[in-house]
């Protein structure tokens, strides 16, 4: 060896075996000598943070916690946490597959997904949201609080609009757009809410078939009134058939005699006392027996204007236990009149009540753009139809019955109509308020 040279480091003998003999790493054959240090180097690599290092923690957390949801995928459901990491998870073999999977029947695996989200965002509102009106925003952003859930973006809704309309057109939501946004409240469909639907219509058929009792019983009332003060007509009044001519046999010889200038005095027998008193009224006999015509007017005038003052009785009673402060009723065609939702463009128009809620809110669906509105009964207004229409009794004494407009007072700001069903089928009703009518949807 020469002065001034650098000894060769003699190589291990482990690691000449491996140069010469190892056919998993040929890189070995070609090194001339393996650095000491190298087999010095601790078996732990620095570059990862410990367990319990505020970094490592850091990273726990984050990835616990809901990120972007641009960079995740519901194939592989893999959440990146930026946008370099989803582009390499893009590229990846496993991501491949999937899609190969994807693309053999894509609108089954949409169709999928958009019934597990729909599924589960209805859930989440009966359990969370059940009986109130709360705004498509609020529920959406309780919804994606789970890490897991699945994701609009692999839905057939773009938006969360879309998505809210066709729970609107489905029926299983009710819908509103307001000013503030789209409010959803639940339609709870379960066999207790139905058996309580049910409950109520039976009672309420229970109260008109009361209803209707008590109308027959009146006019039997009447019936028997009018019987009551029909002249009467007794046998004493008509004419009395004799009995048969008989000849006389006087076989004693007895004398016959016969007063020619006489006549005998018609026996009168007193009326009934029932017949005297109707409704009170005692008429004075003196003025019968004088003149029997005129005491008969009068028993027909009195007995009119008491039938007329019964049914008038009868209108009032009927007028104040059925005159309400709330008057909408499903079925019937009313009018937007809030100045508030001019800006929407439904200002004076025309709308469906579909659903009346706590009496004094409805529901309704507007004819032209078919959009669902919860509208106050103060800010609504009934709508009279063409001579001819149908209507229906919002208020009053007749409140609830179907009935036909017969004509217009335009002055007095009243309607005729003529009642088509129920129990007061044919009465005509010949002032009606404008308030107390209403246009019946076809």
């Amino acid at each position: 060896m020469e002065v001034g040279q650098r000894p060769r480091a003699k190589t291990p003998f482990l690691i000449s075996f491996l140069r010469r003999a190892s056919p998993i790493c040929p890189d070995l054959r070609r090194a001339s000598s393996f650095p000491r240090r190298a087999l010095s180097a601790p078996r732990f690599s620095m570059g990862k943070n410990d367990y319990l290092t505020p970094k490592a923690i850091a990273n726990r957390i984050k990835a616990k916690g809901l990120q972007k949801l641009r960079w995740y995928c519901q194939m592989c459901q893999k959440q990146c946490r930026d946008e370099n990491g989803f582009k390499c998870h893009c590229m990846s073999e496993g991501h491949q597959r999937q899609m190969q999977i994807f693309g053999q029947n894509p609108h089954r695996i949409v169709e999928g997904y958009s019934e597990e989200f729909e599924h589960t965002f209805l859930e989440h509102m009966k359990r969370s949201h059940r009986f109130s009106r709360v705004a498509a925003t609020v529920v959406y952003n309780e919804y994606i609080n789970d890490r897991h859930h699945i994701h609009m973006n692999s839905t057939q809704w773009a938006t969360l609009t879309e998505f809210v309309k066709y729970l609107g057109r489905t029926g299983k939501c009710k819908v509103e757009e307001t000013p503030k946004g789209w409010f959803i409240t639940y339609i709870d469909r379960d066999s207790e809410t139905l058996f309580k639907e049910r409950m109520k219509n039976k009672r309420i058929k229970a109260d008109m078939a009361d209803e209707e009792k008590q109308e027959k019983e009146i006019r039997k009332q009447i019936e028997k009134a009018e019987q009551l003060m029909l002249p009467p007509t007794s046998e004493s009044d008509k004419p009395s058939q004799d009995d048969p001519p008989r000849e006389l046999n006087n076989e004693n010889g007895v004398k016959v005699g016969f007063s020619l200038g006489s006549s005998a005095r018609p026996v009168t027998k007193e009326k009934p006392e029932a017949s005297k008193v109707v409704f009170g009224e005692v008429d004075e006999e003196k003025n019968e027996e004088r003149n029997p015509g005129n005491s008969l007017k009068r028993k027909e005038i009195g007995g009119k204007s008491t039938l007329d003052e019964l049914m008038r009785d009868e209108e009032k009673k009927k007028e104040k236990i059925n005159r309400k402060d709330y008057w909408l009723h499903e079925g019937i065609i009313v009018k937007v009149m809030s100045k508030v939702l001019a800006e929407k463009g439904y200002y004076k128009q025309k709308g469906l009540v579909r659903k009346v809620i706590d009496k004094y809110v409805g529901e309704i669906e507007m004819l032209e753009s078919k959009h669902v509105l919860r509208v106050d009964q103060a800010e609504l207004e009934t709508v009279i139809p063409q001579v001819g229409g149908r209507v229906k009794i919002v208020n009053g004494a007749y409140r609830g019955s179907i009935a036909r407009l017969l004509g217009v007072d335009t002055d007095n700001f009243c309607a005729k109509v003529q009642i088509e069903k129920g129990p007061y089928d044919g009465r005509v009703l010949r002032a009606v308020e404008y308030e107390d009518i209403s246009k019946v949807a076809q």
